[in-house]
């Protein structure tokens, strides 16, 4: 096991040297190592890495890099705490609405202009973060109106009317204010263009804490995978742990997408790949699958940005490509399963 750990953490580090080495400027990984050295620990630089280079990797590479996988981790994590206490692969926070929740913020801000009164420049990642987190509590509200011992099946089917009736309101407000369609359209794509240090700042402690957070929960994720009625016996107050695991997960994706935009299918890839690798443990599922999610998320956003270059991809394009058919395979086998 410790193999497999080091070898994916080798990884995750070397898709993070490419993500900044990569771009319509190469830079070999070496340099890019000297540049990040020297400015974190003063080393001197070589003679032949000019000013420009190490001004493209430490203020746009570096930055844009971490937060890609800081996204990447979050939203893996969130991802696998789903499928865990929803007991179903398929689950996500984009299933519950979460997605949903933060567009409808965001179309808020982008159509009508809504603004705060004095954090106006942070106004749609905290519109999209609040009514992201909003929307999970409103599914959850209603689930347990509709079932008081909130069985899993519940939750799922609530978020998922609740969901459409929200993208519903979102698509009539394309129609309405056309204008700015294509600025929505980009945003709910998802994409790390134009990020600086200063969402870094933001976004990095918070995927951190979140993680952490959510890991103390491990012995009650291994305990639910097991049943609900299981879990009561053993001593687990289920509905409890569900309805905090749930907010936390949302939490996460809803401040991610608040910040970069919707990007779909790395909280469902990562946990199943990790699944596969280090077991059902979640002592290792969630550290493992922020490391995996956040290397997938630095590799799609490679590819992003690289492809169709100078054109520039969504993010959320290169992970649905990706992820649908990941998806489907997912839910053919589950079918495949339960008739055997």
């Amino acid at each position: 096991m410790k193999t497999k750990i080091v070898i994916t953490i080798g990884i995750a580090i070397m898709a993070i040297v490419l993500g900044i080495a990569i771009g319509s400027v190469y830079i070999p990984p070496g340099d890019v190592l000297r540049v990040i050295g020297h400015n974190v620990f003063r080393f001197n630089l070589p003679e032949h890495i000019t000013d420009g280079r190490v001004a493209i990797v430490w203020n746009a590479r570096l930055p844009r890099t971490l937060l890609a996988f800081c996204a990447g981790a979050a939203l893996s994590v969130s991802g696998a705490v789903m499928q865990s206490v929803l007991r179903n692969p398929l689950a996500s926070s984009y299933t519950l609405g979460v997605s949903s929740g933060a567009s409808l913020g965001a179309s808020l801000v982008i159509f009508l202009g809504v603004t705060l009164p004095v954090l106006s420049i942070l106004t749609l990642p905290i519109l999209g973060f609040a009514f992201g987190l909003g929307t999970i509590l409103v599914v959850m509200v209603i689930a347990r109106q509709l079932d008081i011992r909130m069985e899993n099946h519940t939750i799922i089917l609530t978020g998922m009317v609740f969901s459409l009736f929200i993208n519903a309101i979102t698509t009539l407000m394309f129609t309405l204010f056309r204008e700015n369609a294509h600025r929505m359209l980009l945003w709910q794509m998802g994409s790390f263009s134009m990020r600086d240090w200063h969402t870094v700042y933001i976004l990095a402690p918070v995927a951190l804490v979140g993680v952490f957070i959510i890991s103390r929960f491990k012995w009650e994720l291994d305990v639910m995978t097991f049943g609900e009625e299981q879990s009561q016996t053993i001593g687990v107050n289920t509905k409890r742990v569900k309805l905090l695991l749930l907010i936390f997960a949302a939490a996460l994706t809803g401040s991610t997408i608040a910040f970069v935009g919707v990007i779909g299918f790395v909280d469902l890839v990562a946990p199943h790949v990790v699944r596969k690798i280090f077991g059902s443990a979640h002592k290792y599922i969630i550290p493992m699958s922020a490391v995996v999610g956040g290397a997938f998320m630095v590799l799609a956003d490679i590819a992003a940005r690289t492809v169709t270059a100078p054109v520039e991809l969504p993010v959320g394009a290169v992970t649905a490509i990706i992820g649908a058919p990941f998806f489907a395979y997912i839910y053919f086998n589950k079918r495949k399963e339960s008739r055997v």
